[in-house]
């Protein structure tokens, strides 16, 4: 009875988390300090890709790489942050039901060795 309920609450935080992340990407371009720091990130995400990209069909990497303008960067930061937290809290519900799993079949175990001590003990008796 357990197990169900868990799943399902696990898949409402998973569901709740969208448009939390719908309005974080929403709200970080307005803070100036903020807007800057991810373009940044997002200037530097595109960078990286775009000389990963070069290098794995072979094109020249030292070429210089155009930034993207205030706007795309806003909104290619927006996108990871966003994609950032749903993946956040999905990991947390996974490792969540990992640990708590963990811990029941560790329980599990305990029940069976306390059982195996009473059955040889329950057997040294009887010799």
């Amino acid at each position: 009875m357990v197990l169900p309920l868990v799943k399902l609450g696990a898949l409402a935080v998973k569901t709740f988390s969208k448009p939390i992340a719908y309005r974080l990407k929403k709200q970080a371009g307005l803070h100036p300090k903020f807007r800057q720091y991810i373009i940044d990130l997002a200037q530097a995400n595109h960078r990286l890709t775009t000389n990963i990209q070069r290098r794995i069909y072979g094109h020249a990497t030292d070429v210089e790489i155009r930034p993207l303008n205030e706007e795309k960067a806003v909104q290619a930061a927006s996108d990871l942050i966003g994609e950032v937290f749903i993946f956040s809290v999905a990991g947390a519900a996974v490792i969540f039901e990992v640990q708590r799993s963990a811990s029941k079949e560790a329980k599990k175990e305990e029940l069976r060795r306390q059982e195996m001590e009473v059955c040889f003990k329950m057997a040294h008796l009887e010799c």
